[in-house]
């Protein structure tokens, strides 16, 4: 038998390598190529340089969609990450109730997402909707104007997000809780531990790289926001709850602005692959200490 040289497992990597330089390395290499260009789709394209980029600067437009995406986002982050563990300590217990929470939770998160915008806009209707028939029985008052009010709408759109990705979470954390050794929980409890105690010392620790999946996965997911903000408030109003994925639709095929969509997706890309790398260095320093 002709024994296996050192380079054929890099063989068996060239199917998965195929398909990753096909539909990720070769499309970001024309991205950008695009963002390098003038090009409106009807007439021949032009060469700027950096021209697209300069112009996103210049304008401010870029840095009002990197705050309005980054407060967003670390709102979803933290709210669906806060949930979903505390749905996941007081859920991780046998019985068909738990069972049945943890399935009515982690539905919504299979329920698509312009189904969820159009579920939330209905309820968030200042007028007809079931969350101001609440507001005006308890407050006595009209209820505020939740996707018309520019203070209000980046919030309410965080919340639908949250409530959409929650179930995620709690799968995710639930998984890291029935990791964790139950010998190490029992004798904790044996030292007198009580059981906030146990968690803090013990059970969180331990949760550090499921907390790293969750957060990562959950910051991606929060900066590729689209369906619900096109739903429901079309990145108004006054542009409160206009992030890079709509700003970048909206270049692309509103404004028919191939280039500067690019150069946007492009600044894109790099703030995401930064705060993932910030996030993966900031869980590590902190494993390490």
């Amino acid at each position: 038998m002709k024994p296996s040289r050192p380079s054929d497992p890099y063989w068996m990597l060239l199917p998965t390598l195929l398909l990753l330089f096909v539909f990720f390395v070769f499309p970001l290499g024309m991205l950008v190529e695009h963002s390098l260009f003038s090009w409106d789709l009807l007439t021949p394209a032009r060469y700027v340089g950096l021209g697209n980029y300069r112009s996103l600067l210049r304008s401010g437009e870029l840095w009002q969609t990197f705050c309005t995406t980054l407060s967003m986002s670390t709102a979803v982050v933290l709210g669906s990450m806060s949930a979903g563990l505390g749905l996941a300590v007081l859920l991780d217990r046998p019985g068909r109730w738990a069972a049945f929470v943890r399935s009515a939770v982690f539905s919504a998160y299979v329920v698509s997402w312009v189904s969820v915008g159009l579920l939330f806009l209905w309820l968030l209707d200042a007028d007809s909707g079931i969350f101001a028939s609440v507001w005006r029985i308890f407050a006595a008052g009209r209820a505020p104007q939740w996707l018309a009010d520019p203070a209000l709408a980046p919030w309410a759109v965080a919340g639908v997000t949250i409530w959409k990705i929650t179930g995620y979470a709690l799968v995710i954390f639930l998984s890291g809780l029935q990791d964790v050794p139950q010998s190490i929980l029992e004798a904790a409890q044996l030292d007198g531990a009580s059981k906030a105690r146990r968690f803090a010392s013990v059970t969180w620790p331990l949760l550090r790289p499921t907390t790293l999946f969750v957060g990562t996965t959950s910051l991606i997911a929060s900066f590729q926001l689209f369906d619900v903000v096109r739903v429901m408030t079309q990145g108004g109003p006054v542009r409160s709850t206009t992030v890079f994925v709509y700003a970048i639709y909206e270049q692309l095929f509103l404004d028919l602005r191939v280039g500067r969509a690019s150069a946007e997706a492009v600044v894109f890309f790099g703030i995401l692959l930064l705060l993932t790398g910030a996030q993966f260095l900031l869980f590590r320093d902190r494993e390490s200490t």
